[in-house]
């Protein structure tokens, strides 16, 4: 793991932001470990931005708390966020990246809306956060291999985003237009 003392503070903050129900916080929390992921290629770091950030989408959504599975859910996933903690002090990539698969079994094990809703949540936070990768710089296909998502995925996302971005450009009228070609001829 690359950047260990970095995840280990991205951790125990979003753990304390979690206990206050902070869900912005953590979402920054989750973008700045995902500037170290980007840098890096670290998938560790990867994995950490994901499960941060989908931890923020899932904290902000009051509703997912009256659904049939959450209290079971909810202390898993604290536990093994303290877990996540403690094999990063220990420094045991081995038994870090085993929390983070038993984190994503949870999912696997709820039922209902809630397990729908949750996977939702997960592929939608790898699909954001591939993005944000990528406009780092690093490739469409290996950032979509790193964060286990389709390429397609990745570029509808990006497309959409990036369609979004051009109704802020600002276009130049016809005389301004003919001006500057001409300053260019002189």
């Amino acid at each position: 793991m690359q950047e260990r003392g970095n995840v280990l503070r991205i951790f125990q903050e979003t753990k304390e932001a979690v206990e206050i129900g902070d869900s912005a916080k953590i979402k920054n929390l989750s973008n700045q470990t995902n500037n170290t992921a980007a840098l890096t290629n670290d998938p560790d770091n990867i994995a950490a931005a994901v499960i941060v950030y989908s931890l923020s989408k899932i904290i902000e959504r009051a509703d997912y708390k009256k659904l049939s599975g959450w209290n079971n859910f909810y202390e898993k996933y604290i536990t093994c966020v303290d877990n996540i903690v403690l094999s990063i002090k220990k420094e045991d990539d081995g038994l870090y990246r085993k929390h983070i698969k038993m984190l994503r079994e949870a999912i696997e094990k709820l039922s209902g809306s809630l397990k729908y809703y949750i996977k939702d949540v997960f592929r939608k936070a790898s699909i954001n956060r591939a993005s944000k990768i990528y406009e780092h710089g690093i490739s469409m296909e290996k950032t979509a291999s790193l964060l286990g998502i389709t390429m397609f995925e990745l570029a509808s996302y990006v497309g959409q985003k990036e369609f979004r971005d051009v109704s802020q450009i600002k276009t130049i009228d016809v005389k301004a237009r003919i001006k500057t070609a001409m300053e260019m001829f002189e």
